[in-house]
């Protein structure tokens, strides 16, 4: 199932937006404010986020700026009562995919967000395959060598399975510490960063014999996933 965040400080739309994703197959989560919406993209899975701009304390501006310092793929769509090209600028310049003006057509809003999820690549499946390891994030199942009767199941915990699919979505890329921490333990947490060593040395062990990537310490930085 596809994940959809809705960040809209209007209750009553939404709620008519969060229901109509589900009528279409969707699952959304609806946030009526940015903060709402980090926490829960601290502990869950989105594909998509559909955002209002017009929001007190963070807009969604700022909220779209901040996804994309730490996520440069997932699908952002605006819907705002703001129609000035200024601010349509604004929003394409800071990253956004799409841009909606209220009142909007839901089922024009459904055609753009299968657009969308086409074009990220994300709406048929939610699997990485690297070398002899699929990850399934619906499932959040980790199986080496899958052939036949002979694959193996790794037993992972949601955190260990979130940290090493964000690090294989994005081979290469060094995530610090602080940003491991911030995206999976939640920026309120008092857990010390040393914490994201100790999963990061459970995940070594577990796919110890994983023969498409290793896990690379960046000395001073962080961590980050090489492709083999």
């Amino acid at each position: 199932m596809i994940n959809i965040l809705v960040v809209e400080d209007d209750v009553k739309l939404n709620q008519i937006v969060c229901n109509y994703l589900n009528d279409s197959g969707y699952i959304a989560k609806g946030c009526l404010g940015a903060n709402e919406a980090y926490d829960a993209m601290y502990n869950n899975m989105f594909e998509l986020i559909i955002s209002d701009i017009m929001m007190p304390g963070i807009d969604g501006f700022e909220f779209a700026e901040s996804v994309r310092q730490v996520n440069k793929t997932i699908p952002i769509l605006f819907m705002s009562a703001k129609d000035d090209l200024p601010s349509k600028q604004k929003g394409f310049r800071l990253g956004i995919d799409d841009y909606m003006v209220k009142p909007i057509d839901l089922d024009e809003m459904i055609l753009r967000v299968r657009a969308l999820l086409r074009r990220a690549n994300i709406e048929m499946s939610r699997k990485l395959t690297v070398g002899n390891l699929e990850l399934d994030a619906d499932a959040l199942t980790a199986v080496v060598n899958r052939v036949g009767s002979k694959s193996e199941e790794i037993q992972v915990t949601t955190r260990e399975f979130n940290i090493l699919y964000k690090l294989l979505s994005y081979p290469s890329k060094t995530f610090s510490r602080a940003q491991l921490m911030d995206m999976f333990w939640g920026v309120d947490s008092e857990t010390s960063l040393r914490a994201v060593d100790v999963y990061v040395t459970k995940l070594r062990d577990k796919f110890i014999d994983c023969d498409g990537f290793k896990i690379v310490t960046v000395r001073g930085l962080g961590y980050k996933a090489v492709l083999q």
